[in-house]
C-alpha cells in the first residue's frame, strides 16, 4: 500500500462521488495510468509505514534465557504493483527487504528476510458521501533469512527461532500499518464534501451517492455536484435521465478522465444569474476620447436626445439578466446566448438619472474552456452581431439601425470584460486537498465537456 502519498493519490481522485439519478451529473475516472504514478508516489510512505519495532527475542541456547534486542535498519520496497479488480477494488503487490541488526555477543548480527505483502483494498460509499477505503485481505509471505556477519558465514543456530520470532511479531504489525494508512487516507478522503467557492456567496459541493464502477482498466464514479448561494442549494426546474459518459473518452493515456454534463453548466450559469453576478453597469467619463457613451454622440442619431440634453452629459448602461442564459455543446463547439434587458439612462437636474429608453439584447457568444489547478475556467468573444430590439422609450420612436453601431461598441467590450472576469475565477472539479489537474486537455462533445487530465499530489 502506497500511503495516503501514493494510493492515497490514487484514491485521491476517487473522490468524486457517483451519480444516480441526481443532477447535475459528473463522471470521474481514474485510468490504470494513475497507478504507476501512485506506485511511485507511494513507495517512500510505505517504507516508512513498515519500520515497525520488533520486542526482545529471548534466545534459550545455552540452557539460560538470554534477551536480545532486535532494530530494523532499513526497509526496501524493491518492487511495488497496483491492480484494479473488477467489481472490487485495487489490489496491492510488493516485494520488500528488511534489514535486522540483532544485537548479540561477542558481536552484532545482521540479517535480511525478504518479505512479499498482497493487500486487496476495497472501494465503497462512505455515509457522509466520501469514498471508503478499507483492507478486505493482508498476506505477509515470507523467505529465507539471510545472514551477513563480516566473515559471510552460514546462519547460527539461533536463526531458526530468531526468524520464527520475527514472522511472528511482522505477520500482524505489518498488516496493521498497511491498514491505518488507509484510515489516514479515509480521512484525507473526506475533504472532499468540503464547500468550494464559486463567488464570493456561492460555493459547490461534491458527494458520493453510489459505489464506483471498477474494472481492470479504471475506477468511475458518478458525482452529483450541488451548487449555493447564500447557503441555499440551487435546483434546476425539470429533471433529466443520469449522465453517461461513453467508455472511451479523452486522451489515451491519460491517468483522469472528467465528464461534465450539461446540467452541471446550466446549474452555474443559474447561480450567477440568482446571484446577480452577470448584471452590470456600464458608465462613460464625460471627456474619455475613447468612449462615445454620451448625449452628445447620442444626440447625432436620436435628435430628441440633442433636444432635451443640449449640453453633453454621460450616459449609463444598466444591464440585467432576465431570461436564464443557456450554454449550448455540439463537438468542438461551445456557445453561450444571452439576453439581457439593458436601460439607457442619463442625468438630471436634481443628480438623480432620467430614463430614455430600454432595449432587449441577444448576444451569441463563444465559449472556451480551460483547466488550471482544480478549476474549470472560460473566456467568451461574441458571435456575429449583437441583436437590439426597443422595448419602450421617452424619446419617441427610435431607429434601431440608427443606435446598432454605437451601442454595440459601447456594449460589447464592457460586457466581454465583466463575462470573463467572471467564468476566469472558474469552478472547482472535484478533488481533495494538495491534489491538482495537471497538463490537463479539453474536449467538447454533444452535450458534455471531456476532461483529461494528469494528476499531481503535493504536501
Amino acid at each position: 500500500m502506497p500511503g495516503a502519498c501514493g494510493l492515497g493519490l490514487l484514491l485521491a481522485l476517487l473522490l468524486p462521488p457517483v451519480v444516480s439519478a441526481s443532477r447535475p451529473g459528473t463522471v470521474f475516472r481514474l485510468n490504470k495510468e494513475v497507478l504507476s504514478y501512485a506506485v511511485e508516489a507511494g513507495k517512500a510512505p510505505l517504507q516508512r509505514a513498515l519500520q515497525v519495532t520488533v520486542p526482545l527475542f529471548l534466545d534459550r541456547s545455552g540452557g539460560v534465557f538470554q534477551p536480545t534486542r532486535i532494530q530494523i535498519l532499513n526497509v526496501d520496497v524493491s518492487h511495488l504493483r497496483l491492480t484494479f479488480v473488477a467489481d472490487f477494488g485495487i489490489r496491492l503487490l510488493a516485494a520488500t527487504n528488511f534489514t535486522f541488526k540483532i544485537f548479540r555477543d561477542p558481536e552484532p548480527l545482521h540479517l535480511l528476510l525478504p518479505i512479499a505483502l498482497l493487500a486487496d483494498t476495497s472501494v465503497e460509499q462512505g455515509s457522509i458521501g466520501t469514498p471508503l477505503v478499507s483492507i478486505s485481505s493482508c498476506f505477509s509471505i515470507f523467505d529465507k533469512a539471510i545472514v551477513f556477519d563480516g566473515r559471510n558465514s552460514t546462519a547460527p543456530a539461533m536463526l531458526a527461532p530468531l526468524q520464527s520470532h520475527i514472522k511472528a511479531v511482522l505477520k500482524s504489525k505489518l498488516c496493521l500499518r498497511i491498514s491505518n494508512l488507509v484510515q489516514g487516507l479515509n480521512v484525507h478522503l473526506g475533504t472532499l464534501i468540503g464547500l468550494s467557492p464559486v463567488g464570493p456567496e456561492s460555493q459547490v459541493r461534491y458527494t458520493m451517492i453510489d459505489t464506483p464502477t471498477i474494472t481492470n482498466d479504471y475506477i468511475s464514479l458518478d458525482i452529483n455536484a450541488v451548487l449555493f448561494l447564500l447557503g441555499r442549494p440551487i435546483v434546476l426546474p425539470v429533471d433529466s435521465t443520469p449522465f453517461v459518459l461513453p467508455q472511451h473518452m479523452g486522451t489515451k493515456g491519460a491517468m483522469a478522465t472528467v465528464g461534465l454534463s450539461q446540467d452541471l453548466f446550466d446549474s452555474v450559469i443559474m447561480l450567477m444569474q440568482k446571484a446577480g453576478a452577470l448584471n452590470l453597469d456600464i458608465t462613460a467619463q464625460l471627456n474619455s476620447s475613447n468612449n462615445p457613451l454620451n448625449t452628445s454622440v447620442l444626440g447625432q442619431l436620436i435628435p430628441e436626445v440633442a433636444r432635451q440634453f443640449p449640453e453633453p452629459m454621460p450616459l449609463v448602461l444598466k444591464v440585467r439578466l432576465g431570461a436564464t442564459p443557456t450554454v449550448t455543446f455540439h463537438t468542438n463547439n461551445a456557445t453561450l446566448r444571452l439576453q439581457p434587458f439593458v436601460e439607457v439612462l442619463a442625468p438630471s437636474s436634481n443628480s438623480a438619472f432620467q430614463y430614455l429608453f430600454s432595449l432587449n439584447v441577444v448576444v451569441n457568444l463563444s465559449l472556451q474552456l480551460s483547466v488550471s489547478k482544480v478549476r474549470l475556467r472560460g473566456t467568451t468573444s461574441v458571435l456575429g452581431n449583437v441583436q437590439l430590439t426597443v422595448a419602450s422609450s421617452n424619446l419617441g420612436f427610435i431607429d434601431t439601425d440608427q443606435v446598432q453601431t454605437l451601442m454595440g461598441e459601447v456594449f460589447e467590450k464592457p460586457l466581454l470584460d465583466h463575462l470573463n472576469a467572471l467564468l476566469g475565477m472558474g469552478i472547482a472539479l472535484p478533488h481533495v486537498v494538495n491534489l491538482q489537474y495537471v497538463t490537463p486537455e479539453v474536449f467538447i462533445q454533444e452535450g458534455y465537456v471531456v476532461v483529461s487530465s494528469g494528476l499531481l499530489y503535493q504536501r
